[in-house]
């Protein structure tokens, strides 16, 4: 996996999960065959949507290896890259390249706030332990961990194999920082669902995406015509979108995209604990947003993404 290959729709995966909160491998499989077929241009595994944090290391790498036995080289494979030590990281980034995965996602460590000198050394380990190529992962708001451009410079500047970055500040003024910080060094690509069409007028060259699980149609459509300066057509699309994109900027995004594939018949809405299905008038509230954007849904026809 190359640089160039940083592009377009990468959904950022949920893991399907059986009534007894086992992985449904089935599910998984047809899932991701079913993205690739919709234009996706890979697959992103085990982040924040992924519930990974509630996913055993065994558990991630048979995960790995299901995507990777259905997509085969159609599309790379993703790992992310997380857990509480930098041990358990760098084993699942070497586990990873073993399974035949062609890129890593790092992530900043679970639970532990730690300061740069700390943070850099545990993002050059995951980048140092493999040749494969990686994404930085920068999401301040879920991890209360912000890495500023002058430290992505840092890392890019010692490291060959950092080639990307999913940005999920926020900010879209972060992506113009990027961008004077660091040229094209880095592929950008835009890590929260309702900031996409701003982040590709900034700069950005794809979209690491959540609402794609159920809708990869509309998604991979959006970021073509962004991409291509269809910014009227885009906006027209996005503006449909955005109260179920919106969906993946809550602290329920997962339980709620789940409810939309759910919805969309791209398997159930379970969850693992201590995350919990909605009910009550709070289903009722997400079902109601999902049910009358559906209705509203236009009509498009899946065409493979050129990017």
């Amino acid at each position: 996996m190359e640089q160039r290959d940083w592009r377009g729709v990468l959904p950022a995966i949920t893991t399907p999960f059986l009534d007894n909160y086992a992985v449904d491998h089935d599910r998984l499989a047809k899932h991701v065959v079913w993205l690739a077929d919709n234009g996706c241009r890979g697959i992103v595994a085990l982040g924040s949507l992924g519930e990974a944090a509630t996913v055993t290391f065994d558990e991630k790498l048979s995960i790995l290896e299901t995507i990777k036995r259905a997509v085969g080289d159609r599309i790379p494979v993703i790992a992310g890259i997380a857990g509480l030590s930098t041990a358990e990281a760098v084993a699942l980034a070497k586990g990873a390249q073993k399974v035949g995965c062609e890129g890593l996602m790092a992530l900043p460590p679970y639970v532990y706030l730690g300061d740069w000198r700390e943070n850099k050394f545990h993002f050059e380990s995951v980048i140092k332990a493999t040749p494969l190529s990686c994404m930085l992962y920068n999401n301040p708001i879920a991890y209360g961990t912000d890495v500023t451009p002058a430290q992505m410079l840092e890392l890019a500047t010692k490291h060959d194999n950092l080639h990307a970055v999913k940005e999920s500040s926020g900010d879209v003024r972060r992506i113009t920082a990027i961008r004077e910080t660091l040229g094209d060094r880095l592929n950008m690509l835009a890590g929260m669902d309702d900031a996409i069409l701003e982040s590709i007028a900034m700069g950005a060259v794809g979209w690491v995406a959540g609402l794609v699980n159920a809708m990869p149609v509309e998604s991979v459509r959006v970021v073509d015509l962004a991409l291509e300066g269809q910014m009227e057509e885009a906006r027209a699309l996005y503006e449909w979108f955005l109260p179920l994109l919106r969906l993946d900027t809550v602290p329920k995004f997962v339980q709620y995209i789940k409810l939309v594939q759910s919805e969309m018949g791209q398997g159930n809405a379970v969850v693992r604990p201590p995350r919990l299905m909605p009910e009550g008038e709070e289903l009722r509230e997400v079902q109601s947003i999902i049910r009358t954007q559906l209705a509203k849904r236009p009509v498009l026809e899946a065409v493979s993404s050129s990017h």
